[in-house]
C-alpha cells in the first residue's frame, strides 16, 4: 500500500495546483540605487550541517520506495551533486518496513558521493532506533522529523491518533540534537508550535507553509468517499509561518519551504528571518517535464538571480538579508499587526503601565 501511494503522490502532485498562496507577495522590498557592491562581492553560500553549500537552498523531501521513485531520486541527487546543494529524501518509513525499497534511498548517497549533504526523513512517531537506521541507510548528516496530522487525516488509510507525538519529538531531539530538523509537510506552523519547539536542542525548523504542494487535495483526489475541498486552504501561509517561528524560536535555524519558486521569494523568506529555503514541487516539475539538464538550468538561474537580488538589496552575505528593511502589506500585514497588538496588550503596553 505504501509503495502504491508513493507513485500516486507523484502523479497527483503534477496534477494539483497550489491553494491559498504563500503571502510572500505581501512582503515589500525596495532595491537600492546605490548598493556600493560589485556582483563579485556577493557571496550566496552558507554553511549547512558543517558544509559550505552554493546557496541558501536545498532540494526538499519528495519521494522514494519504488522503481519509478528510484530514478527520480537518482536524478535529484545528480542535480544536488552538480550544483553543490543538499538533498532531503522522502519519508523512509517504507524502506524500514520493506527491504526492497531501500535501494531507492541508497541511490541518493551513491550518486552524491561522500561529500554531499544528505538529509533523512521519518515521522515524528519514529523510534530512536528507526531514526538511526534511516540515517545510516543514506549516510545522512541530518534528519527531518515530519509532522503531518492534516495529511494523515486526509488519507483513508492514515493515522488517527496523534497522542504522544510531542513527547517523542522531545526524546528524539535529546538524542539527535542539532542534526535534527522538525518539519511540516505543507500546512505551516503556528506560534503555539514554535513555543513548543523553542526549548528543544534542534538544528532547524522547516515551516513548510501553505502555498506549495497541497497534500489535502492530493489525498482527496485519491478517494471518492469524502469531500475535503473545504480544507484545501487549510493551514498557515509560508510567510506567516516564517514570522511565527522566528517570533517564538529566535535562536533556531529556520528553513522556509512551501510554494517557493523564484529567487525573489527566496530573498523575501530570508529577509523575514529564514536561514535557508527549500524546494520540492517546482524542482520536480522541471525534472519531469524536461529532464536533469532542464531542471539544473532552472536552479542555476535561480542561484544567479539570488545573487543579483542580494546586490540590489545591499547584502554582501546571506546573513545581511536579515537587516534589510521591508514592509508587510495586505493580509500578511494585517495578521502580523493584529498579533503584535495582542502581544502588546498581554504585556501591559499601551494601558498606562
Amino acid at each position: 500500500m505504501r509503495k502504491e501511494r508513493k507513485d500516486e503522490h507523484i502523479e497527483q502532485v503534477m496534477r494539483t495546483l497550489p491553494h491559498g498562496g504563500t503571502l510572500l507577495d505581501q512582503v515589500v522590498l525596495e532595491p537600492l540605487s546605490f548598493p556600493e557592491l560589485a556582483l563579485d562581492d556577493v557571496d550566496p553560500t552558507v554553511t549547512f550541517f558543517g558544509q559550505r553549500i552554493a546557496a541558501p537552498l536545498y532540494i526538499n523531501a519528495m519521494t522514494g520506495g519504488t522503481a519509478m521513485t528510484l530514478e527520480i531520486n537518482r536524478d535529484l541527487a545528480q542535480m544536488a551533486r552538480d550544483l553543490n546543494l543538499p538533498m532531503q529524501v522522502g519519508s523512509q518509513v517504507v524502506a524500514l518496513e520493506e527491504p526492497d525499497a531501500v535501494a531507492s534511498f541508497e541511490v541518493v548517497r551513491k550518486t552524491m558521493g561522500s561529500d554531499g549533504v544528505v538529509i533523512g526523513n521519518l515521522s515524528a512517531s519514529a523510534s530512536e532506533e528507526d531514526v538511526r537506521r534511516a540515517m545510516d541507510m543514506i549516510g545522512a548528516q541530518g534528519v527531518g522529523i515530519h509532522l503531518n496530522p492534516s495529511q494523515e487525516l486526509a488519507q483513508a488509510e492514515g493515522d488517527r491518533d496523534f497522542r504522544g507525538l510531542y513527547d517523542n519529538v522531545v526524546r528524539l531531539a535529546d538524542t539527535f540534537g542539532e542534526r535534527m530538523i522538525v518539519k511540516e509537510v505543507g500546512f505551516g506552523m503556528s506560534r503555539a508550535d514554535g513555543r513548543r519547539l523553542n526549548d528543544l536542542p534542534l538544528g532547524y525548523v522547516d515551516v513548510s507553509g501553505v502555498g506549495g504542494t497541497n497534500f489535502m487535495e492530493v489525498e482527496d483526489s485519491r478517494s471518492i468517499d469524502r469531500d475535503l475541498t473545504e480544507f484545501y486552504d487549510w493551514g498557515v501561509p509560508t510567510a506567516k509561518a516564517i514570522w511565527n517561528i522566528r517570533r517564538e524560536c529566535p535562536t533556531k535555524g529556520i528553513v522556509a519551504s512551501g510554494g517557493i519558486t523564484t529567487a525573489t521569494e527566496v530573498l523575501k523568506a530570508l529577509v523575514l528571518g529564514a536561514d535557508l529555503t527549500a524546494m520540492s514541487g517546482e524542482v520536480l516539475r522541471y525534472l519531469l517535464h524536461g529532464g536533469v539538464a532542464y531542471a539544473e538550468e532552472f536552479l542555476t538561474g535561480l542561484i544567479e538571480n539570488i545573487r543579483m537580488g542580494m546586490l540590489l538589496l545591499g547584502a554582501r552575505r546571506v546573513e545581511d538579508l536579515k537587516d534589510v528593511p521591508h514592509l508587510l502589506v495586505g493580509r500578511l500585514g494585517e495578521l502580523v499587526a493584529a498579533e503584535e497588538a495582542v502581544d502588546a496588550q498581554m504585556n501591559g503596553e499601551g494601558d498606562g503601565k
